[in-house]
């Protein structure tokens, strides 16, 4: 991903809600099938690392981008973006500028 890419998906994940929320469990195979399954519709979510959350935010945005095969776009604080085209191109809603 170039960085025009990210910062075009920088851009619309500002005006993003957190969908989910990672606490003390830190990231489940539960939580990690379920941001699959949101990603395939969404394309961009935005997730938020609650406090009672012992580990790097870093760390688990990594872990999660790892397991969902997507992209990292930022983090910042205790907010994580990640970004997974979807499968088919007639699905797909985001379309990122040319490199």
């Amino acid at each position: 991903m170039t960085s025009k890419q990210r910062a075009y998906l920088k851009g619309l994940a500002s005006t993003l809600e957190p969908i989910f929320q990672v606490g003390k469990a830190s990231v489940t195979p539960k939580v990690t099938a379920a941001i699959e399954e949101a990603m395939e519709v969404r394309e961009l979510i935005k997730i938020s690392i609650l406090n009672n959350c012992a580990d790097d935010p870093k760390e688990i945005a990594q872990m999660i981008a790892e397991r969902t095969r997507s992209s990292v776009v930022q983090v910042i604080g205790k907010k994580i973006v990640l970004y997974k085209p979807a499968k088919e191109k007639e699905k797909q809603k985001i379309v990122l500028p040319n490199k």
